[in-house]
C-alpha cells in the first residue's frame, strides 16, 4: 500500500508538472504553427494547429528578405552581453564582500540592495533619459545598457551562493598571502559557475525581450534590438501578414532557446544551490 501511495503521488506530481509545462509551451507551439500557415488560415474561424496548406517557406523567406533580422539579433547580442559583462564585474566583488567580509554597515548595505529590487525601471526612466540626452548618448548601444549595468538581483543571488562557500579555504588562501580580489577571481568564482550561469540566463532573457527602454532611447532602426525591430518590422512591412510576423518572432526566439539548452544544467544547479546555507 505504501508503494502504491508513493507511485500515485509521483504520478500526480508529474502530471501537474507536465500540464504546467504544456501550458507554458502552448504560445510557442502556436507561434510556430502560425508561421507555417497562409494568411487565409491564420484568420480562419476554426481552431486548427496544423496548416492545410504549408506556407512556411514563403513566410520565413519574406521575413528574412523584408527585415534585417540578423542585424536585430546582433544588436540584441551586443546589448545583452555588454550588460551581462558589466553586471558580473560589479556584482561578484560586491556579493563576496557582503557574504564574507565583515565591515560596519554591511547588513544595512545589503538591506538597501534588497530594497532596490522593489524599484521598477520606469521610476528613474525620465532623469536617465534627460541625462543621456544632455550627454548626446541617445541612439547608442550605451544608452540601452546604462540603466541595467548594476543588478541588485545579481548581488543577492551571488551573495546567497558565496555564503555557503567554506571559510576555511578562504582563510588558508589569506595565510598564503593572497589578496581578497585574488581570492574572489581565482578561487571563489571558478566554483560559482552554476550561480553565474543561472543569473546569466535570467539577465540575457530579460534584456533580449526588453522593449520599454529601447523604445525610449532608440529611434534608429539600425540599432533596434529584437523586440523593437519586430515592432518596426510589423508596422512597416508585414501589415496584417501574421504568418511572416510569427516566422520572424520564431527566428529571433531561437537564440534564447539555444542559450538555455546550453546552460540548463548550470542554470538548474545555480537556482537550487543558491538557497543552501
Amino acid at each position: 500500500m505504501r508503494a502504491l501511495r508513493h507511485a500515485g503521488s509521483l504520478i500526480l506530481v508529474h502530471g501537474v508538472l507536465l500540464a504546467g509545462a504544456a501550458f507554458m509551451l502552448l504560445p510557442f507551439v502556436w507561434m510556430i504553427a502560425t508561421s507555417l500557415k497562409p494568411p487565409e488560415e491564420v484568420f480562419s474561424a476554426t481552431l486548427q494547429l496544423l496548416p492545410n496548406r504549408f506556407h512556411g517557406a514563403e513566410n520565413y523567406g519574406f521575413a528574412l528578405t523584408q527585415a534585417p533580422l540578423v542585424r536585430f539579433a546582433l544588436n540584441g547580442a551586443i546589448v545583452c552581453l555588454g550588460i551581462l559583462a558589466v553586471q558580473l564585474l560589479v556584482a561578484i566583488p560586491c556579493a563576496y564582500a557582503l557574504a564574507k567580509l565583515r565591515f560596519p554597515g554591511r547588513d544595512a548595505l545589503f538591506l538597501l540592495v534588497l530594497l532596490s529590487l522593489a524599484i521598477p525601471v520606469q521610476v528613474p526612466a525620465l532623469p536617465l533619459y534627460i541625462a543621456l540626452a544632455d550627454l548626446s548618448l541617445l541612439n547608442t548601444y550605451l544608452a540601452m545598457m546604462v540603466p541595467f549595468l548594476f543588478s541588485a538581483f545579481a548581488v543577492f543571488l551571488l551573495r546567497q551562493f558565496f555564503k555557503s562557500y567554506p571559510d576555511d579555504i578562504l582563510q588558508a588562501a589569506r595565510l598564503d598571502g593572497m589578496r581578497e580580489l585574488e581570492i574572489v577571481w581565482r578561487i571563489v568564482v571558478p566554483s560559482a559557475w552554476p550561480a553565474i550561469a543561472a543569473f546569466s540566463v535570467f539577465s540575457v532573457v530579460a534584456h533580449w525581450n526588453d522593449l520599454y527602454w529601447p523604445l525610449i532611447v532608440i529611434t534608429d532602426s539600425a540599432l533596434a534590438t529584437p523586440p523593437l525591430g519586430m515592432m518596426l518590422f510589423a508596422d512597416a512591412e508585414t501589415g496584417s501578414n501574421y504568418g511572416a510576423l510569427m516566422a520572424a518572432a520564431a527566428m529571433l526566439t531561437a537564440p534564447l532557446v539555444v542559450v538555455f539548452l546550453f546552460a540548463r544544467r548550470w542554470f538548474i544547479a545555480g537556482v537550487t544551490m543558491t538557497g543552501v546555507k
